[in-house]
């Protein structure tokens, strides 16, 4: 089923949680709403759910308006951050619940209902956990049967608010990855809201970056990663250094350092910022060209494969982290207060009105 939000607001009392947002989603794509506490991710979601109403636009689910659609009517599973399990039932109990409390005359069977969840315990692979109750479980398999409750009543489209969230940092990598796996093999449209960004590249189909009740943003996950459409957008989605200089006729001047920048060729000495990830950064010992600015080493700190040095520029007071690869950090053999040179391989050059 194919979602599309149109010109959708929503105010509570006089704070504008969403502001005119438009997205469309295509049957059977994986969705993340991207962004930081505030930023409407959540609402827009439970308006899609059917939990809020906008106060202005419009929600269409295959093309037929949905907006004033009752939660039941919409077919949509829903999927919160705390698992929302009944305690006093168990796995089994839980996941046939949904199933359990239709109409009479659209209930299945005991026999047709025992099977359906049989084949979710087994999708899930917790066939062997059935008689559990919410308490024996560990908090990724908690997770997973509220997945699973949420599939057996076949929604149309499935919600997930934070679905990870709770999680620590190890259940919360093979939980996200079993869950793009899932979604490859039942292809059910799906929203997630997260404010992880390595979470949102690394499970959806397509992100879309929220930011004060607007989209920033929105593409496949190298899209935003690589093509930033704002400084926003940069500064969110990654460990990223800022460099304070000017523009003039396509050259990003910034102290000693002058690096290309012909997206502003018809700029006339314009304030500038220059954004850079952490691991677009060289570290030489001599000054390669005009791009190379000199630094001090001020702190080298090794983590997993990678080195993180923070280099404080000379003749100013501002300061940059670099992550190089182990191996080359190695070969380089860095020291605490030796004098080297940084030259960042990419930089994207945003000017103080943001008109790139």
């Amino acid at each position: 089923m194919s979602i599309a939000i149109e010109s959708v607001s929503k105010n509570f009392g006089q704070f504008a949680a969403l502001n005119d947002v438009t997205l469309k989603v295509p049957s059977g794509e994986l969705v993340a709403l991207l962004g930081p506490s505030g930023s409407g991710k959540t609402t827009l979601l439970r308006i899609i759910a059917g939990l809020e109403t906008p106060d202005r636009g419009s929600i269409l689910f295959n093309g037929e308006e949905a907006t004033k659609r009752d939660v039941r009517e919409r077919q949509v599973g829903f999927v919160f951050q705390h698992y929302a399990l009944f305690r006093h039932m168990t796995v089994f109990d839980n996941i046939a619940f949904g199933l359990t409390v239709k109409p009479k005359k659209s209930r299945l069977g005991k026999g047709e209902i025992r099977d359906k969840v049989n084949t979710l315990l087994k999708l899930i692979q917790l066939e062997n956990l059935f008689d559990r109750y919410p308490a024996q479980l560990s908090g990724g398999q908690r997770q997973r049967v509220a997945l699973a409750r949420a599939l057996a009543v076949e929604p149309q489209v499935l919600l997930l608010d934070e679905p990870f969230g709770a999680l620590d940092a190890k259940v919360r990598l093979e939980l996200r990855r079993w869950l793009r796996r899932l979604h490859d093999e039942i292809h059910v449209t799906s929203v997630f809201v997260t404010h992880d960004q390595e979470e949102a590249l690394e499970v959806a189909d397509r992100i879309v970056v929220m930011n004060n009740g607007q989209i920033e943003q929105q593409g496949t996950p190298s899209e935003v990663y690589d093509r930033p459409a704002t400084p926003f957008v940069f500064d969110f989605l990654g460990n990223v250094n800022l460099f304070q200089g000017r523009v003039h006729e396509g050259t990003m001047k910034m102290g000693g350092m002058e690096l290309a920048s012909p997206e502003h060729a018809a700029s006339n000495d314009l304030p500038a910022i220059g954004y850079v990830r952490s691991h677009d950064i060289e570290i030489e010992r001599f000054a390669f060209d005009a791009s190379s600015i000199e630094a001090e080493v001020r702190y080298i700190l090794s983590v997993g494969p990678l080195v993180r040095v923070d280099l404080a520029l000379l003749g100013g007071e501002e300061s940059i982290e670099v992550d190089l690869p182990r191996d080359v950090a190695d070969k380089l053999s860095l020291q605490v207060g030796e004098k080297v040179f940084a030259r960042p391989r990419k930089m994207r050059v945003f000017t103080h009105d943001y008109q790139i």
